[in-house]
């Protein structure tokens, strides 16, 4: 077997490890070492490209779970008490050691997720992003805020944002590294701790980003990570957290809301979509088919922000699914942790069954395939070519359903207010993007488009990648916004204090309770006289 030099991984994921696991004891060790679990049980995860198994994970308990939320509360107490000065050093700690250490990063995101090594640099590069991002504006959402006392210069308001407490974090196996820390980073720098439950599918590069935020120096006990499945750790993780984030499918996240609503906890849902592009008649045809390509195969579509449905107006149709379905039957797609590759597996045999049945599904009802419309078992057991669909109508399944892989249906329109309308069609609203050269005019049609973010010239990458922008769902899609203040603040309790001098809320100097009445409403007018809030 080959290793790679630089990180002591496997390099060649055509090794057949079937006598033997993919990676070293001593290395699996080194990370499962993060796990609370003490049940003596452990889940094989898998290579999805080569279908062969890479470790064991150690399985936790829901007394794991209680004993990991007791070690969060203990580490809590004394990092509230850390200043924003020091948290925040640590996240630039971070972000080195994640630019430092990225293809040991990329190397194992591919072995557990199958993607293309291009797609999983995405994964670093946002995570350093958003560790640079929360460290140089700490001060910015955090700090304590004056604000406008009732009674000018006798009154003085401030506002503290103070921690939750212990946030429990739910993430999914689609971005490993990204979804595994990214929404945790804020809810540390805000002074929590967290527990976190990463997908089994993808646990050892979680893992090591749990490892790399112990080697940037914080504390042990303030990142706790249980293994398991949802439905038996998912109850036990909201009755005992102070607030929830989730990402994943819409219908779980509905049953969340409700756990944590019986609960009075806050929480915070990044769900499902069914996510549109619209190429308007003045679109630059090339730059429009750049962008589909990474919007509807980034990750064999296993994106959040992928897109599945794309509506070209009527004079720029023919021109544009031309050049689209030649650049998808162009693309390269292979497993391996080399770059080269444009597109590489889908996460599971689920996966595969659900992106299959939803083409079989379209071609048997009368939908036409342009490109792709397979699955390639030649090149892994888990491989479907990248897809585009015509003539998909409301009677198929993947019209109005998350398909979640590699497949985009392309619709024709005439008129752009219908093609708005078919945009905003169904009860998912994540992402959209607008193809157009007029930017100004593309701004004011983004504001009718029903989803949380809105990329104009680009698939998904300039709101993602923007981390002072929020981002998340209206509507089925989700609840509350990570990344930029809100993605912070969501883990804070507002506190306000009021100091008051002078003047008491009460009749006082010999007044009686009519006189202080007179005394206050003459003070009203005059105030909103001299224009004072």
């Amino acid at each position: 077997m080959s290793v790679n030099p630089t990180t002591g991984l496997p390099a060649d994921p055509e090794h057949d490890p079937r006598a033997s696991y993919a990676f070293e004891p001593e290395y699996v060790a080194a990370l499962t070492d993060q796990i609370i679990a003490t049940s003596g049980t452990g889940v094989t995860a898998y290579a999805p490209a080569t279908g062969k198994p890479l470790a064991v994970i150690p399985q936790s308990t829901v007394e794991d779970v209680a004993e990991a939320y007791a070690r969060a509360r203990r580490a809590q107490q004394a990092w509230a008490r850390t200043s924003i000065d020091d948290r925040a050093a640590l996240l630039m700690r971070l972000h080195d050691i994640v630019l430092d250490r990225q293809d040991e990063i990329m190397d194992l995101i591919c072995w557990e997720s199958g993607k293309a090594r291009k797609h999983a640099f995405d994964e670093p590069l946002h995570i350093a992003l958003t560790a640079r991002y929360y460290a140089r504006t700490a001060h910015k959402h955090l700090d304590t805020e004056r604000r406008l006392g009732v009674i000018p210069a006798l009154t003085r308001v401030e506002v503290n944002r103070v921690p939750k407490g212990v946030v429990g974090i739910i993430s999914p196996w689609n971005y490993p590294f990204t979804m595994a820390l990214c929404d945790g980073l804020p809810a540390l720098l805000a002074g929590n701790a967290v527990v976190t439950k990463p997908d089994a599918q993808t646990m050892l590069t979680a893992l090591l980003g749990a490892q790399l935020l112990e080697e940037a120096g914080f504390p042990r006990g303030l990142w706790n990570v249980v293994a398991g499945p949802g439905r038996e750790l998912g109850g036990p993780m909201i009755e005992r957290s102070d607030y929830i984030c989730f990402t994943g499918s819409t219908a779980t996240g509905k049953i969340i809301a409700q756990q944590c609503a019986d609960r009075l906890i806050g929480c915070s849902l990044e769900l499902g979509g069914k996510n549109p592009i619209l190429v308007l008649r003045d679109a630059d045809i090339d730059k429009a088919v750049e962008g589909a390509i990474r919007a509807c195969f980034s990750n064999a579509g296993q994106l959040c922000v992928s897109t599945e449905r794309m509506f070209v107006a009527d004079q720029v149709y023919d021109r544009f699914k031309e050049k689209f379905v030649a650049a998808t039957r162009a693309m390269r797609l292979s497993a391996g942790l080399e770059w080269g590759s444009d597109m590489g597996s889908l996460i599971s045999q689920d996966q595969l069954d659900t992106v299959t049945a939803h083409v079989d599904d379209a071609v048997a009802k009368g939908a036409r395939v342009l490109a792709g419309g397979k699955p390639r078992p030649d090149l892994g057991p888990f491989f479907y070519e990248p897809t585009i669909l015509e003539g998909v109508s409301p009677d198929m399944v993947c019209f109005g359903n998350e398909t979640f892989g590699p497949v985009i249906s392309l619709y024709r329109f005439h008129d752009e207010a219908d093609a708005i309308a078919r945009a905003n069609d169904g009860e998912y609203g994540l992402n959209a993007a607008i193809y157009s050269r007029d930017v100004r005019r593309a701004r004011v049609i983004a504001r009718q488009v029903k989803c949380g973010t809105v990329n104009i010239n680009e698939a998904f990458g300039a709101t993602f990648a923007s981390i002072d922008a929020p981002m998340g769902g209206m509507r089925e899609s989700g609840m509350g916004r990570r990344q930029g203040g809100e993605g912070i603040h969501r883990y804070t309790e507002t506190q306000a204090v009021a100091s008051q001098a002078l003047l008491r809320f009460s009749p006082q100097y010999g007044l009686d309770d009519q006189q202080y009445a007179k005394l206050m409403t003459t003070s009203l007018r005059l105030l909103n006289k001299i224009g004072r809030a």
